[in-house]
């Protein structure tokens, strides 16, 4: 069973929570949309495809998991599915990779007054608790999701003529959907905050002002939502934020380290740690890393987006270089981020996928005994 640490991870090799569905999956959630299997069947495959993914993460040695996000089309697909009142639009950024090849992508967009209907990852979370003895992990999209992706207009203004009243709503909805996690005994929640590591990015931050918006202003917001969300619950649930820069085929969304946002972010969010995105340049240096006090950080040092294999030296070095900044017994280790963010997956393949996280648990056991 979890206990809330003080300063620190509550596990030294952690994984963000996404992970890559196999075939038959895939292939379940394309038959389900066109009709060819009912909720029923559905369901099934999906039980049995955790029951599998779960089993994995017990073989390789972590000591937290998940379902992988088996029963999300996307890691906010659930969020909109089961709130009345939201739907999906386009969004005004677009994936890219290191080619200059880009993608377009959907936002979640509310059309009428938010509701918390019927709960959104409880269901995940019990059946999860049901197959496993060690701890689950449940991971939420951060509020801002839902208003960052279609920047000025992310809501209709005959429901929401203010960003204020939205977000009381909307924080509202995560308050109810974590009071009932930890009626079910969930004590480790994870919230995906993609919105301010965007914001971390000179061009982003440019295109943001270019739409009417102050970028500094959006992070206090967005801090202010987390903890909105998270208030209330008891002492000894233990809240994580992600934070991403996009992770979708392969692609992502922003470069730019933390620096513009860190003190304000690591200082205000009422967490117990972060999970920060380091396996390439574009995450920049540990510097920031200097401004989180009495809290923990998971340093994502392995890549979820490519199928090399990083080498445990290396894993090794990073990790002490990030002590200059922070203390060793304040930090643990992951991949960047999710394996599969939506349905389709990174280009990388379940054996890539579980030789990573089996490199990670060796590269804790090595750093921190």
């Amino acid at each position: 069973m979890i206990e809330k640490p003080q300063g620190r991870p509550p596990f030294r090799a952690d994984h963000v929570g996404s992970l890559l569905r196999p075939p038959v999956l895939r292939q379940a959630f394309k038959d389900h949309m066109a009709g060819r299997i009912d909720d029923a069947q559905f369901t099934a495959i999906q039980d049995q495809c955790i029951r599998d993914v779960v089993k994995m993460q017990e073989e390789v040695g972590l000591k937290v998991v998940n379902d992988g996000e088996f029963r999300r089309g996307s890691y906010w697909s659930r969020f909109v599915e089961r709130v009345e009142g939201f739907g999906i639009k386009t969004a005004v950024f677009k994936f890219r990779d290191d080619h200059g090849h880009e993608v377009e992508f959907t936002a979640p967009y509310a059309h009428g007054k938010l509701r918390r209907t019927k709960p959104l990852a409880l269901d995940e979370y019990e059946f999860l608790a049901g197959i496993t003895t060690l701890t689950g992990k449940i991971t939420l999209p951060a509020p801002s999701t839902m208003h960052f992706y279609r920047a000025t207009d992310f809501a209709d203004r005959s429901a929401y003529a203010d960003v204020k009243s939205f977000f009381a709503d909307l924080t509202r909805v995560f308050r109810e959907e974590i009071a009932d996690l930890v009626k079910a005994g969930c004590k480790y929640i994870q919230l995906d905050e993609v919105a301010i590591a965007l914001l971390c990015d000179p061009a982003i931050r440019q295109q943001v002002e270019a739409a009417g918006m102050k970028p500094d202003e959006l992070v206090d917001l967005y801090i202010e939502s987390i903890n909105e969300s998270v208030a209330g619950a008891p002492d000894d649930v233990v809240f994580g934020v992600h934070m991403c820069r996009g992770n979708f085929k392969g692609h992502y969304l922003a470069s730019g380290g933390y620096e513009s946002v860190a003190e304000r972010f690591f200082t205000n969010t009422k967490v117990n740690h972060f999970l920060l995105e380091y396996d390439t340049q574009r995450a920049g240096d540990f510097k920031p890393l200097r401004f989180v006090k009495g809290k923990g950080v998971v340093l994502g040092l392995i890549s979820s987006k490519t199928p090399v294999l990083e080498s445990l030296d290396d894993l090794k070095r990073r990790t002490e270089e990030a002590t200059q900044y922070i203390d060793l017994d304040r930090l643990a280790i992951s991949p960047q981020c999710g394996f599969a963010s939506t349905v389709a997956g990174n280009p990388v393949t379940e054996a890539d996928q579980r030789k990573k996280l089996e490199l990670e648990v060796r590269a804790a056991q090595a750093i921190w005994g």
